[in-house]
């Protein structure tokens, strides 16, 4: 039995694996990944060694926004599996020395909610409509939306009821909102907290955090531009979006989450371009942590990044908080794939211009992926990595218009293809039906022929490969990046340097990225390299005889050690852990 590293601060440096169950492992054979292939797969993520899984919603739903519109947020999709295996999959994984996350959504629920069906049947004004948000619209009949707020799918935020009401929806007209001024919402997520915390997980990602509260005093205000999906000012004073109110909804979860020992651990999901207000969401009294996602929008650019590490360390230590890391996720298009677009291409282009892709040169998106993620590895803090960035897979850009199953593409009139290229079922082996997603051939979305290149079986035992590079990154970063990373954290050379970027760590590790396209940078003297994104040189391969002094490669982050005689012992450990 492995051990789970104990603490109420185990997650400050920890290495969270998010996992899109439909598209991870499926068991039973059925097209649809589920809880038991999650469980199937444990030996694969204690081998990459991750201190926790966070699962992407798994709870009965119509499956409208890919589980995001929640049913019955106490129970299991039969797609999914039972309650029984999740049980299982739980004590499975804290047997494996793995801590579990589950993703909770309090914005809004399914429209097949049975508190959303009491509220169609009652009449406007009853207590069951006041659980939601339903205005009467304008117009001497009702027939206009009552604001202009707009929908983050496309469209009209409001739909009609057919009585001259509307509801909000701030998703898909499936996911109605909220009503978080209503006490007795506020009540049953606690109880929805409480009982996954009785369940045994271990913390919650909290979808749409910087939502919930929202300005529902009449009359209705409209929004300045409501073609924005983000707050508008910077002072709380949005209708929608990252008000102050919804601080203290946070701060009743964290005296409940605090009341388990260790306390259970909470991230927000924040899309907010004001990062002083992002971060007060991770004030310890609140949820505790919040997702920075400057790295996964960030072109691979040597400034971009130094100023998004600058920035967001300096907020997270104001707020008592570890910084979070991110390059990917279910929402956002693959790294592997958006690094390598050309210069001043828009990172979501590819499914804004009727599906159009841009030209992307994938030799230099996937070198500079792997780049990425020993930069993102290489930082103190909680990092997560989204299911088959460890494989270096890109996204899949060629799903046919009659696959496609995001509500972005019926909502935007098939102008935005959506997020479905990014959930493609992961590919395990590339021999087997569904590239071993399952045995029987079927999968919820097509998998190119091509993955087959990616998948994990062939990279297991090369020691060149993207799998191979993470593992040895995460094994590394338990002993040298280190928790007492977060206050010790200096950059090393110089600043003003366009290409370059490097930094030291308490440990001495240094971690020094190239940025150039075409040209290698100098390793400092003194320093050995003992992890490189470069599969070609020392480290990458695990090669270590000739690591000393050499220049770091284009498009290439390196891990570095001093070379005196006190980390001789250190760098012959890692020689034996890379064999």
């Amino acid at each position: 039995m492995a051990e789970i590293r104990n603490g109420a601060d185990w997650w400050r440096n920890a290495v969270i694996y998010q996992i899109y169950p439909r598209s991870f492992q499926d068991a039973n054979g059925d097209g649809e990944g589920d809880l038991q292939g999650v469980c199937d797969k444990l030996d694969y993520l204690r081998s990459l060694g991750v201190d926790a899984i966070w699962l992407s919603p798994f709870y009965p739903s119509p499956l409208a926004d890919g589980g995001y519109d929640v049913a019955d947020y106490r129970g299991v999709d039969p797609r999914f599996g039972t309650m029984a295996q999740f049980d299982a999959l739980v004590a499975a994984a804290h047997a494996a020395g793995i801590r579990v996350l589950v993703d909770i959504v309090p914005n809004h629920t399914s429209d097949r909610h049975p508190w959303f069906q009491a509220a169609l049947a009652a009449q406007p004004g009853s207590p069951e409509r006041d659980r939601y948000v339903f205005r009467r619209g304008k117009g001497e009949h009702g027939e206009l939306p009552p604001t202009n707020w707009l929908s983050n799918f496309g469209g009209s935020a409001w739909q009609p009821c057919g009585d001259g009401w509307y509801y909000l929806h701030l998703f898909a007209r499936e996911q109605p909102d909220l009503n978080w001024d209503n006490p007795e919402v506020r009540t049953e997520f606690l109880d929805i907290l409480k009982f996954w915390c009785d369940k045994g997980v271990d913390g919650f990602r909290v979808d749409v955090s910087h939502g919930l509260a929202k300005d529902l005093r009449d009359p209705l205000r409209d929004r300045i531009n409501p073609m924005v999906m983000s707050p508008e000012a910077s002072d709380g004073s949005d209708p929608l979006w990252d008000r102050d109110a919804v601080h203290e909804i946070y701060r009743g979860w964290r005296e409940l989450l605090d009341r388990y020992s260790p306390p259970k651990y909470a991230v927000g999901e924040s899309w907010t371009p004001f990062t002083e207000r992002v971060f007060q969401y991770a004030q310890q009294d609140e949820l505790g942590a919040v997702f920075d996602f400057s790295l996964s929008k960030a072109a691979w650019d040597c400034s971009e990044y130094r100023t998004a590490i600058d920035r967001t360390y300096r907020y997270a230590m104001q707020a008592g908080t570890a910084p979070t890391w991110v390059l990917g996720n279910h929402d956002v298009p693959r790294i592997a794939s958006r690094l390598g677009l050309p210069k001043g291409a828009d990172i979501e282009a590819w499914v804004t211009s009727n599906g159009t892709v841009p030209p992307i040169d994938p030799a230099l998106a996937r070198r500079r992926a792997r780049a990425a993620a020993l930069v993102m590895l290489g930082l103190p803090g909680t990092a997560f990595i989204y299911q088959g960035e460890e494989l270096g897979l890109p996204k899949d850009f060629d799903l046919a218009p009659e696959e496609i199953q995001d509500p972005n593409w019926q909502r935007s009139s098939h102008r935005f293809k959506g997020r479905d290229g990014c959930r493609v079922p992961l590919a395990w082996d590339a021999s087997a039906p569904a590239f071993g997603f399952n045995q029987t051939g079927a999968a919820w979305l097509p998998q190119p022929s091509w993955f087959a290149d990616y998948a994990a079986d062939a990279q297991e035992h090369e020691s060149d490969s993207a799998l191979s590079m993470y593992r040895k990154a995460i094994a590394l970063r338990r002993q040298w990046v280190g928790k007492d990373g977060e206050q010790g954290f200096q950059w090393a050379g110089d600043a003003a340097n366009p290409r370059v970027l490097s930094w030291r760590l308490p440990s001495g590790m240094m971690v020094l990225a190239n940025f150039s396209d075409d040209e290698p940078a100098p390793l400092p003297q003194g320093y050995t390299v003992v992890l490189s994104s470069d599969a070609n040189k020392a480290g990458g391969s695990g090669d270590l005889d000739e690591a000393e002094n050499v220049p770091v490669p284009a498009c290439t982050t390196v891990w570095c050690v001093p070379d005196h005689a006190s980390w001789a012992v250190h760098v012959n450990e890692v020689a034996e852990l890379f064999r």
